[in-house]
């Protein structure tokens, strides 16, 4: 991130903040020093939309997932990356 900044002082400066991300920075909202919510552009929120719906544990599939109707490229690296374990 960016900036890291209180939430009593995200709520005080709320415009600067959006101006920020318009600007292709990011603004992590912290509570008591702990981060709870992150302001970023929406292609930002996108890709991690993306990521998200690819799943943490897909390697070489998950990329490919990421994308809109990529099903069959995905099991084509899982169908892949299987046969590759067995020479292992």
């Amino acid at each position: 991130m960016d900036k890291n900044i209180s939430v009593a002082e995200a709520k005080a400066t709320f415009s600067e903040c959006i101006r920020k991300v318009e600007a292709s920075s990011a603004v992590l909202i912290t509570r008591h020093g702990k981060p709870v919510a992150a302001l970023v552009s929406p292609g930002d929120l996108e890709h991690l939309k993306r990521l998200r719906k690819a799943g943490p544990e897909s390697g070489l599939a998950s990329d490919a997932g990421g994308w809109e109707n990529s099903e069959e490229l995905a099991s084509i690296f899982t169908l892949r990356h299987r046969r590759c374990e067995r020479f292992w």
